[in-house]
C-alpha cells in the first residue's frame, strides 16, 4: 500500500493513475492538499496524475525516480532500501575545506556516478576534502549544466539515478571525502517542469532572468516554501549529502518578516542536530551583503558560506589586463585584490562603475572561512565565448600565480575540475534543448551576445550541439604529460602546504597584511608565519626576506634565495615559511 499525496489548489478533480488504472483523491483539510491509497502501489511502481478533464497525465513534483525522463510518470523509489557504509561518517569541518567543482556529466568520458568513482583517489591525493557537484536533478535533453533542472526531487537518470547517487556518496564518504550539491531553487527550468500546473509555484509580482520569480512570499508561499525545504532535507537526508550550494539567492525575491534561507537555515540546523552530523549551506550571492554569511542569532540569514564572486574578479583582471568589460569595470587593479584578500567584498558601499551605483557593504566582524574563494567555476570558464580555461588567456606562469594566491589566501578554496592539471579541454555551455524553437533561440542568442565583444558569431559553439558537451569531457589521459603534470605537481604542493600550516588555517582577516606596488606590479601577502611574493611586473623584483625565513616553494625554478633576499623573476610566485613548526 502506498498513499499518493499532492499539493494542487488550482485542480477541481485529481486521479492517480497507477498500472492503468485511475483512483480518484480526495481533499484533505482546506489549503490545497489531495491523497489516496492505493493497495497495489510499492516501490517500483509507476504512476501520474490527472487533472479535470485535461486528458494529459503528469509526473509528480515530488517525484523521486524519473527513469523515462521529465515527461514521463514518475516511479515509487524507496529510500531505505539502500544499504549505507558510513554509519560513522563526519565531515571534516568547512573551515579546513579544499572543495573540487565537478560536473558529472564531463567529469568523465561516461559521464555517471560510477565512471567518477573510479577518480575519488585521485582527488584525495590531491588534498580535496570536499567534492561540489553542479546540479543532479533531472532535467530534460541528453546533456546540459542541470540548472534548468525540471524534478527537483529526482536524480538524473542519466547520470545513474537514485541509486547511483547513493553508492557515489557513499564511496565518497569511505575514502574521507564530504559531498556538497549545487541546487536551483530560483527558477524553474523552461521545459519539462509541471510544477506550475499544480500550484502558485511562480508569482509575477517579481521578475528575475528567467520571468517571474519564485513564489517566496505571495499567497500560497508556505506550501512553495515547504517544496523547497523538504527538498534540501531530502539530499541532506536520504542521500546523505553534506552541504548544498544554492545557487543566485540574489534571485530569491522575498519580503517575508522570516526570509526563505533564515527558514531554511533554522530548520537544516534542527535536521543536523537530529541525524547527528555537520550539515552545511553554501550561497551563491551577488549582493555583496554580509548578512547573508551573519548567523540568523545576529540577524543574519545563517548561511555557512558563500562565493566570494568579488575575489575571483579582482584576480583575474590583474592576470588578464585584457579583461575589463561587463563587471569587470570595478576591478583590474591590486588595491582591488588587496581588498578582497583583506576585506573579502571590493564593492563594499563603494560606487560600482558596472551597475552605476554604490553596492555592498563592508564585512565585519566575520572570519574568512565563510567565504570561498577561487580562480576559475563553471560559471568563469563556461560563460566564456570559446570555455576556455584561465591558463589559455593569461599563460601557464600566470595561471600558477593564481593557483599560489587562491591557496594561500584566507578564505576558503575551490578548484574547478581540470584546472589542477591545466585541461587542455575547455568547459563550454551546452543544453539540449527537446523544443526547436527554443534551441534554435539560445543559440542565436549566444552568437548575438558575444557578437556584440566582437567575436566572430560563426566561431561560437552551438549550445545544443553533441560536439559541444563531448569536447567539454576531461581528458584523464593528459595528467601526466609535460606541462599538465608539472601543474598537478604544483597543486598538490599548494594543497598540502596550506592543509599543514596554522597560518594558513587562520580566518581572522585582521590577521592579514598585504603589501603592494601598482607601478612595478608586486604584491606581498602576509600570513604571519608564511609570507607570498609575488611578481607580476616585466622586469626582475628583489624583496627583503625576514632572517632565518626558508624558502618553502615557487612557481618557477630560477628563484634567487639568499640571507635576507629573494629575487623573482616576472610572473612568479614564492612563498616562504619563518617558522617550521608552523608547517606540521
Amino acid at each position: 500500500m502506498h498513499e499518493f499525496a499532492l499539493w494542487s489548489p488550482y485542480a477541481k478533480s485529481l486521479a492517480v493513475q497507477v498500472d492503468g488504472a485511475l483512483y480518484p483523491m480526495s481533499r484533505k483539510g482546506e489549503r490545497g492538499w489531495w491523497s489516496v491509497y492505493v493497495d497495489s502501489a510499492a516501490s517500483g511502481t509507476d504512476y501520474a496524475f490527472l487533472f479535470d478533464d485535461d486528458p494529459k497525465t503528469y509526473p509528480d513534483p515530488r517525484s523521486a525516480w524519473q527513469p523515462f525522463g521529465v515527461h514521463g510518470p514518475s516511479r515509487i523509489y524507496d529510500h531505505s532500501a539502500f544499504r549505507w557504509t558510513d554509519s560513522r561518517w563526519q565531515a571534516p569541518p568547512l573551515a579546513s575545506a579544499v572543495i573540487y567543482e565537478l560536473h558529472v556529466g564531463t567529469f568523465t568520458p561516461e559521464g555517471t556516478f560510477s565512471a567518477a568513482i573510479a577518480h575519488l583517489d585521485y582527488l584525495v591525493e590531491l588534498g580535496v576534502t570536499h567534492l561540489e557537484l553542479m546540479p543532479v536533478a533531472e532535467f530534460p535533453g541528453r546533456f546540459g549544466w542541470g540548472y534548468d533542472g525540471a524534478s527537483l526531487f529526482a536524480v538524473a537518470q542519466k547520470y545513474g539515478g537514485p541509486d547511483g547517487l547513493k553508492h557515489f556518496v557513499d564511496a565518497c564518504h569511505s575514502r574521507g571525502l564530504a559531498v556538497l550539491l549545487d541546487v536551483v531553487y530560483n527558477h524553474f527550468g523552461p521545459v519539462g517542469s509541471y510544477a506550475m500546473r499544480f500550484g502558485p509555484y511562480l508569482t509575477s509580482r517579481h521578475h528575475t532572468p528567467w520571468g517571474d520569480a519564485v513564489n517566496f512570499e505571495d499567497a500560497g508561499s508556505d506550501e512553495v516554501r515547504r517544496f523547497f525545504i523538504d527538498n534540501a532535507k531530502m539530499w541532506l537526508r536520504d542521500f546523505h549529502i553534506d552541504g548544498l550550494r544554492l545557487d543566485a539567492i540574489h534571485e530569491f525575491m522575498d519580503r517575508s518578516a522570516v526570509h526563505f534561507m533564515e527558514q531554511l537555515s533554522a530548520e537544516i540546523e534542527v535536521l543536523s542536530s537530529t541525524l547527528g552530523r555537520g550539515l552545511i549551506l553554501i550561497a551563491e550571492s551577488d549582493l555583496n551583503d554580509p548578512r547573508t554569511v551573519t548567523p540568523r542569532e545576529a540577524g543574519g540569514h545563517g548561511m555557512d558560506a558563500q562565493w566570494s564572486d568579488d575575489f575571483h574578479h579582482a584576480l583575474h583582471t590583474v592576470l588578464n589586463d585584457r579583461d575589463r568589460s561587463g563587471y569587470y569595470a570595478d576591478f583590474g587593479t591590486l588595491t582591488a585584490l588587496a581588498k578582497a584578500l583583506t576585506g573579502v567584498f571590493v564593492n563594499d558601499g563603494r560606487y560600482s562603475q558596472y551597475r552605476g551605483r554604490s553596492h555592498g557593504r563592508p564585512v565585519e566582524g566575520l572570519s574568512a572561512h565563510h567565504f570561498v574563494s577561487f580562480a576559475q567555476n563553471h560559471d568563469q570558464v563556461g560563460n566564456r565565448a570559446l570555455g576556455d580555461r584561465l591558463e589559455s588567456a593569461v599563460g601557464m606562469e600566470r595561471a600558477r600565480i593564481a593557483a599560489g594566491i587562491v591557496m594561500m589566501a584566507p578564505a576558503i578554496p575551490m578548484i574547478f575540475q581540470g584546472e589542477e592539471f591545466a585541461a587542455s579541454t575547455p568547459f563550454l555551455y551546452f543544453a539540449d534543448h527537446e523544443d526547436v524553437q527554443m534551441a534554435k533561440a539560445v543559440s542565436e542568442g549566444r552568437r548575438r551576445e558575444f557578437a556584440a565583444f566582437g567575436w566572430d558569431p560563426q566561431v561560437i559553439p552551438d549550445p545544443g550541439s553533441a560536439e559541444t558537451f563531448e569536447c567539454s569531457k576531461l581528458r584523464w589521459d593528459e595528467i601526466d604529460e609535460g606541462a599538465h603534470r608539472e601543474m598537478l605537481d604544483w597543486y598538490r604542493q599548494l594543497i598540502h602546504l596550506r592543509r599543514n600550516s596554522v597560518a594558513l588555517n587562520d580566518g581572522d582577516l585582521g590577521h592579514i597584511k598585504v603589501r603592494f606596488d601598482e607601478r612595478q606590479r608586486y604584491l606581498i601577502l602576509d600570513r604571519g608565519a608564511v609570507k607570498v611574493f609575488v611578481n607580476l611586473g616585466q622586469s626582475r623584483a628583489d624583496f627583503a626576506v625576514d632572517e632565518g625565513a626558508a624558502l618553502v616553494l615557487a612557481s618557477r625554478a630560477n628563484v634567487e634565495a639568499t640571507l635576507g633576499k629573494v629575487v623573482l623573476p616576472p610572473d612568479t610566485l614564492a612563498i616562504f615559511s619563518l617558522d617550521d613548526s608552523s608547517i606540521m
